[in-house]
């Protein structure tokens, strides 16, 4: 197949353009007949991969089936595959197997759903999809919101309307320029608060450290007396505290804070109440789960995710805001050239005058058509398979002698540490010497694991910190995710564990 003249150099002819989606949906679907065989982590060397996609600018047009050669050959092997059922690694959605369709629906009638104009259905499909997500999770379908890119600009929406409604000096013209101003300050758990609500405070430029950090609980949670003594604190030292915000699903363990008792503070002190749920809000669809998120009703504003725990691919973010107008008073803005010459409709909505894009792609086809194919009864089913899943993965690092457990199993994300068991046994005892070393040996011992089982191809696990320890973390958020492959991946932690320890011990220098 030639690539296209001059002549016709923007278009295929149709059954051209025919051969080359059928042939486009073979790709797909033979992926994901492979998926679970498929190495999770690509096996090539990195070099390998710089010199595939090494080459100039091309200066001729080239023949589409050899683009899609060069897709098959190096694009996909080359991939880290997040819709493997072993993929268990930062907080990922899946993939559902519609969202390929919709997207390529959404990139061929190309709305900018920025305004309802040039997006009349895109505008609607997102609306509905907004009010959909509110009535899941038991937030008000009343709810305005939109559609982002994903977690940080949802809740960068949410803050910068939280700051614009609870300042008592004029923002949107002057921002903070004038000297007299307070600092703002705005308060998180200090384990579990996601990196993306300081990087918020960034892009406001409160400067990072407006964002307070609450001291936790054992469980992860929120110490809400903490927190009242800091707002004292704050407020005697001349700041204005303007949002609390509440985790429903953290990052490392799933910890959801005591969301009922935050919103009685906010309600007490006219602060903004967040929820970042990015990660678990949506758990609120199980009946059996939702009491865990009493209060996130009360909510200003909700972070959810869509592109993590409802399995959309990426991009997919939201954010609800209670009040609509709040949303208006803070991005509203106008010009000429928007409006141009067609005249308004009483159904006209202009997403652009409720978040900070101007221009905007047709997220909301992926989610509204997932939403309609799994409905309610479907994503409960597939919500509890994840919990069951880490539920399992607990009950195996609990009866393994090897292994230590950090929290309790709570939603999908699970964290844990491979302890030998005479090395346990001197966390409980000490010696009379310095545990530094024992500590920086176990930190060093779960780096190499989780290194080695992602360098094998088996399955793809990340590390974090714990109450200053390192652990392994699994975010078990595939909904191809089953039991067997729990604990197939376990089986090969559990083997190179013993390996590696066996091969460091001589050298380790521990007291034992």
């Amino acid at each position: 197949m030639k690539p296209p003249d001059e002549s016709s150099v923007s278009e295929f002819d149709h059954d051209t353009f025919r051969e080359l989606g059928y042939r486009t949906v073979d790709i797909i679907a033979d992926y994901y007949e492979s998926i679970d065989d498929r190495s999770v982590y690509v096996q090539a060397d990195p070099e390998d991969i710089v010199t595939a996609f090494d080459e100039p600018l091309p200066e001729e047009g080239e023949d589409p089936e050899l683009i899609l050669d060069a897709v098959e050959e190096f694009v996909i092997p080359y991939a880290t595959h997040n819709p493997s059922p072993r993929y268990f690694g930062f907080v990922m959605g899946s993939g559902t197997p519609l969202a390929p369709l919709a997207d390529a629906i959404a990139a061929t009638v190309n709305m900018n759903t920025g305004g309802w104009h040039p997006a009349p259905s895109g505008t609607e499909v997102e609306r509905r999809c907004i009010q959909w997500l509110a009535e899941a999770i038991g937030y008000s379908s009343e709810t305005g919101g939109l559609l982002t890119s994903g977690g940080t600009m949802a809740n960068f929406t949410a803050l910068l309307a939280a700051l614009r409604k609870h300042t008592d000096f004029e923002t949107t013209d002057l921002g903070l320029q004038e000297t007299d101003r307070p600092r703002y300050t705005l308060y998180v758990a200090d384990h579990e608060g996601h990196s993306s609500v300081v990087r918020v405070a960034d892009m406001l430029n409160l400067g990072r450290d407006a964002v307070r950090r609450v001291p936790s609980h054992d469980d992860f949670t929120m110490d809400v007396a903490a927190l009242e003594q800091m707002l004292e604190a704050d407020q005697a030292n001349g700041d204005e505290p303007f949002c609390i915000i509440g985790q429903a699903g953290s990052i490392n363990v799933s910890a959801i804070d005591p969301l009922d008792a935050l919103a009685d503070i906010c309600a007490e002190r006219d602060l903004w109440f967040h929820v970042d749920g990015a990660c678990g809000a949506v758990g609120a669809m199980v009946p059996e789960f939702e009491p865990r998120y009493a209060g996130m009703e009360r909510a200003d504003s909700v972070t959810v995710d869509p592109h993590k725990w409802l399995f959309i691919p990426y991009e997919c973010g939201a954010v609800l805001v209670r009040e609509q107008e709040i949303l208006a008073r803070t991005f509203a803005m106008d010009a000429s050239y928007l409006r141009g010459s067609v005249a308004e409709t009483p159904e006209e909505f202009d997403y652009y005058e409720f978040g900070p894009q101007m221009s905007r792609g047709f997220r909301a086809l992926k989610l509204w058509m997932t939403l309609k194919h799994y409905g309610q009864e479907g994503y409960q089913a597939l919500l509890r398979k994840s919990v069951n899943c880490a539920e399992h993965l607990d009950t195996l690092v609990r009866a393994h002698d090897h292994f230590a457990a950090v929290q309790e199993p709570n939603l999908f994300i699970y964290s844990f540490r491979y302890v030998p068991a005479d090395l346990q046994e001197v966390l409980v005892d000490p010696p009379a010497v310095p545990l530094v070393r024992v500590n920086q040996y176990l930190d060093e011992l779960n780096q190499r694991i989780a290194d080695e089982v992602v360098q094998s191809g088996l399955a793809f696990l990340t590390t974090t910190s714990i109450q200053d320890r390192r652990a392994l973390r699994m975010s078990i958020c595939s909904h191809r995710t089953t039991i067997d492959d729990i604990e197939t991946v376990f089986d090969s932690l559990t083997e190179i564990g013993a390996r590696v320890d066996e091969e460091w011990r001589e050298n380790a220098s521990l007291p034992v």
